[in-house]
Order: structure tokens, then sequence, then C-alpha cells
């Protein structure tokens, strides 16, 4: 997905009242809510959020690793996943990740184009 076919953040204006900073912090505070939220529901399985929404677990820890890059920040993949999952990759998926089933499969094949991108990271 190209740059002009993301969806716009125009609707985060509401905030320009806001200094940068404070802006930051709301914004991470509530970044930081949605992923306690989903370390919390351990039932909601990635593939799920990706066909539901088209992102996932992973996607939030791509996109942090992402911001670390373009802060010129080194963070590995997994400790990305780790402070997303709040364990690591390999025990999230032992512990709380299902088999797909075929319907599953089917949702996520079918909205593949919709799937978050994660560009800096190609």
């Amino acid at each position: 997905m190209s740059a002009a076919e993301q969806p716009s953040t125009a609707h985060l204006a509401t905030l320009g009242h806001l200094d940068a900073a404070t802006r930051t912090e709301l914004e991470a505070a509530a970044f930081r809510a949605l992923v306690s939220h989903l370390q919390w529901r351990t039932d909601a399985q990635n593939i799920d959020l990706m066909g539901l929404s088209g992102f996932c677990r992973n996607c939030l820890a791509k996109w942090l690793r992402g911001a670390a890059v373009e802060a010129a920040v080194e963070l590995s993949d997994a400790d990305a996943r780790q402070a997303i999952y709040g364990m690591s990759y390999s025990e999230w998926k032992t512990t709380h990740q299902s088999p797909a089933s075929p319907e599953q499969k089917e949702r996520y094949s079918s909205t593949s184009a919709l799937h978050a991108q994660h560009p800096l990271l190609k």
C-alpha cells in the first residue's frame, strides 16, 4: 500500500490545541493501554486481529521497531516483540496461540490487501 493509500490521520487535528509534548504523552498512553489490553486478552488470536482489523501484535512490534529505526535507536525484532507480547514471542506462541481454523485462514487470506504495511522494515 502506498503512502497515498494509507488512511488519513487528519482526524488527529482535534488534538492540535495541545503542545507537542502533551500530545505525545497522550498518544503514548493510548498505545500502552492498547498493548496492555492485548497482553491481557491472550484469547484474541493474531490471525483474528488481522482478519478483522488488518493488524496484530506482530504489526505493533514492527511499528515500534520502525519508529526506533526512524529515531536511530537500536531495537531488535525480539526486543520489540517482547515489549508488545510481555514475554518472548516463542513463549507466547507456545502458551497462547491456537492452531488456525480453515475459517480463520480464509478470512486472513481474503483480507490480505487490507493488512498493515511495514515499509521501514523492508
